[in-house]
């Protein structure tokens, strides 16, 4: 379990294809002699197991589904990545409830600097729209953002100045694409509502 409040921004060093799996090792700032192996570790949202460590380094792999449904397929060498460690029995909850199990990816409609803040417009996937709602809540690459307004399909989240300077939302622009994980409650409540 994640929150979606970035602590490190890493970057990508080794991108290695093993038949259908993908091994990124990362650069990052944690202290990686305090990360085990088996780990996880929310990569761009995206929950990833810890295989290898070495100092200022971590390795991860990417299976299939995960390499179809998210943005680690487009990973290079030079991609700068938020990072996440999980939750330890106690931590502040200060976004809200991540589980790193990205749902697709959304596409960056618009950006518009508005001063100190900036508003991303987004199009998420039309199975998913459904999930998203006024001030509730939505991951993207990993970090826990507001939803500020709704029309279909598309959505919209202002972000402050201490998120495009702490994460890699300061670089993002139209057309790129981002890893989506609606929150977990709308997802059972539609779940239940089937049922009913």
């Amino acid at each position: 379990m994640f929150t979606g409040i970035v602590t490190d921004i890493g970057e990508v060093v080794a991108v290695e294809r093993r038949n259908d799996v993908r091994r990124l090792t990362i650069a990052t700032a944690y202290d990686t002699a305090t990360v085990d192996l088996g780990a996880s570790i929310a990569c761009a949202g995206v929950c990833l197991t810890v295989v290898e460590t070495e100092p200022a380094r971590f390795s991860v792999e990417a299976a299939p589904e995960t390499l179809a449904l998210t943005t680690v397929a487009d990973w290079a060498e030079g991609a700068r990545i938020n990072l996440e460690r999980a939750l330890k029995i106690g931590d502040e909850l200060g976004g809200h409830i991540v589980q790193g199990h990205v749902d697709g990816q959304a596409e960056v409609i618009a950006r518009e600097d508005l001063g100190e803040t900036t508003r991303f417009t987004f199009a998420a996937p039309r199975a998913l729209a459904p999930f998203i709602a006024i001030k509730g809540s939505v991951t993207l690459d990993g970090t826990s953002l507001t939803v500020n307004t709704v029309e279909g399909e598309r959505f919209s989240c202002l972000l402050i100045p201490h998120t495009l300077a702490n994460t890699t939302w300061g670089a993002v622009q139209p057309g790129d694409r981002v890893n989506i994980e609606v929150d977990m409650m709308a997802r059972y409540a539609a779940r239940l509502a089937e049922f009913r």
